[in-house]
């Protein structure tokens, strides 16, 4: 829901540590020239502002559900720029939901096309594997959330997995030898839906990696608590976070 959530005056929605106002889970990824945007939610427009964004280069899907992908609309100015559609990454279920939530996207010689946002689609092929997209060479894994598959990206030496909840133990060999992993967490009770604090502490160990940074953190925790309670390998992320990672990228 964002940080502060309307209309509540919790202890983090009123709190003065900038740390505790989040936008909507996205991220900006740049390799060498290029800016690939991964999932797009409601705030996105605010946060294209907030940095300055003037391009993508490509886009990469993990779910469809609302708080990742509400803000698709908003990348129709850059569609204007460019004058081509944005390429993007997904799964098939995601693409089926997409077509069903932003339909008019996707209608055939729709006479307002030239104003709308569009999207050259690149579908991941099987639950898990490798993918060249737009010339970097990622790796992909997928997993569920109450039924709904998830995929899960690695940038080289870096794992970006949102909205985790049930995973296959193959996930483990998708993530071996990772430094940086980016990883979902809601609250420190469990839910239905995410990770716990110590669910998220305990994947992250098992997964091995030298640093990981909990992101879609809930009102109901304090960035400053959490990092209080969490081993010195793991930290909560904040809006403007900025990570290093090494990825190959594939010549022409």
């Amino acid at each position: 829901m964002g940080i502060p959530v309307i209309g509540c005056s919790c202890a983090v929605c009123k709190s003065d540590n900038p740390r505790n106002s989040r936008m909507r889970t996205s991220a900006l990824c740049t390799v060498g020239n290029q800016h690939i945007l991964i999932d797009c939610g409601p705030d996105f427009r605010q946060q294209a502002l907030t940095h300055h964004l003037k391009n993508i280069d490509g886009l990469i899907l993990t779910h469809s559900h609302n708080d990742h992908t509400a803000g698709i609309d908003e990348l129709r100015v850059l569609c204007l720029k460019s004058g081509k559609p944005i390429p993007c990454l997904l799964s098939d279920e995601t693409a089926k939901d997409l077509k069903v939530r932003f339909d008019y996207l996707f209608v055939e010689n729709e006479p307002y096309a030239g104003l709308l946002a569009r999207f050259g689609m690149q579908q991941f092929e099987k639950d898990r594997g490798e993918v060249v997209f737009q010339g970097i060479r990622l790796n992909y894994f997928s997993f569920h959330q109450m039924g709904m598959r998830v995929d899960g990206i690695r940038f080289g030496d870096l794992a970006y997995v949102s909205d985790i909840k049930d995973y296959p133990e193959t996930i483990f060999e998708d993530l071996k030898g990772i430094k940086t992993l980016v990883l979902s967490a809601l609250r420190f009770e469990r839910t239905k839906m995410h990770f716990s604090i110590d669910d998220a502490i305990a994947f992250a160990q098992r997964a091995g990696a030298e640093k990981t940074w909990l992101t879609h953190v809930s009102h109901d925790l304090d960035h400053e608590i959490g990092n209080d309670y969490l081993p010195p390998s793991i930290r909560i992320a904040y809006d403007g976070l900025q990570l290093e990672f090494k990825v190959d990228i594939v010549s022409d």
